[in-house]
């Protein structure tokens, strides 16, 4: 394989009719996402990109040539984090908080205070009797408490 120019990438990947295939294209053009490469192959009579979508397990390897790995992290991170964040703000998010009065949005803060709750486990007990003898019976749920 012959040296790559500064901001290309070269996929080396298996292709149903030629087989083992190698294209270099620009670094900006070769996106990985939902376990496939994608490249552009063609133009459309429109000036669309036509694109080829290369399932991972057909790709054998990707060689790239950048100057600063650094800033291709930074420019995916910040994508990532400019969707993330859009859609934070378009769907509400409600986070369970066992015991903290429910669910909250991402934007409440936490309550600071707590509160403790004195359970009688006789009357608990006596309740569940209740229910079990209720339920031999034959009587339903409804119908026990209607009773009481």
């Amino acid at each position: 394989m012959e040296q790559l120019e500064l901001g290309e990438a070269t996929i080396v990947y298996e292709d149903p009719e030629e087989g083992r295939t190698e294209m270099t294209v620009d670094n900006e053009e070769l996106v990985y996402a939902k376990d496939h490469w994608m490249l552009p192959v063609d133009t459309d009579e429109e000036g669309n990109d036509l694109m080829r979508h290369l399932p991972r397990d057909h790709v054998y390897h990707v060689d790239r040539s950048v100057e600063e790995f650094e800033e291709e992290v930074a420019t995916v991170r910040n994508r990532v984090e400019s969707i993330a964040k859009d859609l934070q703000d378009r769907l509400p998010v409600e986070i369970p908080l066992g015991g903290e009065g429910g669910p909250r949005t991402h934007t409440e803060e936490p309550s600071s205070t707590s509160t403790t709750v004195q359970i009688d486990t006789e009357e608990v007990e006596d309740e569940a009797t209740e229910a079990e003898e209720g339920a031999k019976e034959g009587d339903t749920y409804e119908e026990q408490a209607g009773e009481s």
